[in-house]
This record gives C-alpha cells, structure tokens and sequence, in this order.
C-alpha cells in the first residue's frame, strides 16, 4: 500500500514538473487550433495540438476529455463541458528542456434572469432623495466578462462590471444611485446583462434584460403653472376679475382661498372668478395649493376703483327783457310847437 501511495505522489509530482518547467517562450512550441476555447457550460468541445517534428516525448496534459495521436498531432476532444477552469498543456520533451503551449479555455453560462428593485424601498418615490437600483444577475459564468448597465428608459444611466474573478456561476449585485425629479415620475427603470467573450464567444453577446422593469411614482408638492403676479391688481368696479394659482402636483392637490372680509364668495377651485367686482371684493386674496407633500402660497391684491360720475351739460340760458322807450321833453314840445303851425296854416288859407 506505502508502495502505490509512493508510486502516486511521484506520478502527481512529475506532471507538476511538467507544468513548472515548461517553456513557453521556445521557438517551435505546441500550437493549439483553435487558439482559444470559448465554450458553453455542458456543451461538447475539442482542439487540436500540432508540432513540426516527430518528438518521442509529446504529449497533452488535460483534466477533462480524451486524446488521440497521429504522429505530430494530438486530438483532444470532450463529449461534454462538465468544468468551470478548465486546463490543457501541450507540451514536448528533448534533452535539455520543456517546450509546451497552454490552451485558453473559458467555460460560460448565461444567466438565469436580470431583476431589478430599489434596495431597501418600495412604494412611491419622493422628490428630491436618493435611492438605489439594484440589478441581480442570477447564476452566470464567468462573472468577471459581465457588463450591467441600467436604463431610466431609453437612456443609459451607467454601466457596471465586476472585479470577481470565480470561474464558477455566482449570483452579483450591481447597484447604482439615482436623485429623483418629478419629471421621472412614469418612468421606467430596467437593466441590461452581457456577457462580452470576445470572437470566440457567441456572437452577438449573450444580453439579457430586465423582464420586468419599475414604473416609478414620484410623490412631489404642488408647483405653479402661472407665476405670482407681483403687482397689485387694479381694476374697476362692475369688470369681470379672475385670480389663477393653478398648480400640479402628485398627489393632485387641493385649493384654499382666504378671502377679504367683506366678501362672500368661498371658493375651492384653481381659479377664482368674479363675474362683477364691486367696491367690497377689494383687498388680500390668499390662495394655498397643497397636497400630502408640501404647499405653497399665492397673494393677490386687488383695489377696486369706483365708477365716475358723469352728467350732460346743459348749454347757458340766455335772458331777453324788454325795454320800455318813454320819450323826453324835448322830443314832445317839438312836435306840439310844428303842430301849431300847420293849423295856423291852414286857418289863413280858408279865410
């Protein structure tokens, strides 16, 4: 039993000083045909390894498959990919040195789904924070050739790799931060695994997405459509008068009105009308848009100038009064002395 353990150890040791001593940088070393193995986990594979002359030392050292030699060639061939690192050394012997080629082989496997959720959150979004995606790429080999990137959309957000080097399938969690607007309210959020193997791999890469991506919610407080008027508002009396602090906001929000004492016109809508201002709708209008979020608080002044009075002016009456000639003295005894002298006149006639 000691003999064949012995046996044993020398044999493990002797390849490992194959491995150890080997040359790779000779002139005439091993060339493997392929050059590189990409190959998908459970899948057949093979490979052959040529040499330009007859060696009586030459050989294949492999830990999966079965070889076949025909003079300067060696044909390793694998029924199925059962490993993860995968190793196969070509290599021949002459007197003074190790002359050997290593065949790059890489083992994959897809991943089994790509979800996406927020850590440590669900429900709605607030306005303004920060939260996390994260992206789970489940079972995929190997995870260092795994590039995730995470969409708000159409729009790429960033792109991730990761620096583990297992050649095993493993489970990785991608994360990214993300500052939250109103504007992504409705949005979608989703994330891309590939798995680049380079032109030996699949082509096109191996992608896989998100099959169900996040419809955000964002929660924000109400914001003015029309901006404050800054100004007083001066109108007159009997005109038509609208106030607007129309607003959006998720949830909708509500309006309060805060209106002058004097008038009696409650009112929960976004825009207040007054069909007829009269003198006691003037004053402080305040109007509070709101919803679970927050608020915010629009002012109006009104003055109300009265109507002029205005009447027709009637044009000056003018008034005639009569005027009475009484004649003079003068005038009188004239007129007597000529009658006088015409009877006179006439008397000296008839006689």
């Amino acid at each position: 039993m000691f003999f064949i353990l012995l046996v044993f150890s020398l044999m493990s040791f002797l390849c490992d000083f194959h491995v150890s001593s080997c040359d790779e940088n000779c002139a005439d070393k091993p060339v493997f045909t392929p050059s590189r193995l990409v190959v998908k986990h459970g899948d057949p594979t093979s490979a052959t390894c040529s040499v330009k002359n007859v060696y009586d030392i030459f050989n294949l050292e492999k830990s999966l498959g079965d070889l076949k030699t025909n003079g300067t060639e060696i044909l390793w061939k694998v029924e199925k990919m059962t490993e993860w690192d995968m190793f196969v050394m070509c290599y021949y012997e002459l007197a003074d040195h190790q002359c050997c080629s290593t065949l790059p082989i890489t083992v994959y496997k897809p991943p089994d789904n790509v979800p996406i959720s927020f850590r440590n959150h669900s429900g709605p979004l607030l306005e303004g924070h920060q939260y996390t995606l994260q992206c789970e790429v489940h079972n995929v080999a190997p995870v260092e050739n795994l590039t995730v990137t995470f969409y708000r959309g159409q729009t790429a957000l960033g792109q991730l790799q990761s620096n583990n080097t297992e050649k095993k399938p493993v489970t990785e969690i991608f994360t990214l931060n993300i500052n939250t607007s109103k504007e992504d309210d409705g949005v979608q959020y989703w994330c891309v695994a590939e798995l680049e193997l380079g032109p030996e791999g699949p082509q096109p890469p191996i992608v896989l997405s998100s099959h169900q991506r996040i419809r955000a919610t964002v929660l924000y407080k109400p914001q003015l459509l029309v901006p404050p008027h800054p100004d007083r508002i001066t109108i007159t009396e009997g005109s038509p008068l609208q106030l607007n602090c129309t607003a959006v906001g998720n949830p909708s929000p509500s309006y309060t009105w805060v209106l002058p004492p004097s008038s009696l016109l409650p009112s929960n809508s976004n825009v207040l009308t007054i069909k007829s201002v009269a003198s006691e709708h003037g004053g402080q209008y305040t109007c509070e848009v709101s919803n679970k979020v927050g608020n915010v608080t629009v002012m109006f002044h009104v003055d109300v100038e009265g109507l002029e009075l205005t009447s027709t002016k009637l044009p000056p009456i003018t008034t005639t009064s009569m005027t009475t000639t009484t004649p003079n003295s003068s005038t009188s005894s004239t007129l007597i002395h000529r009658f006088i002298m015409c009877f006179m006149l006439l008397f000296s006639v008839v006689v």
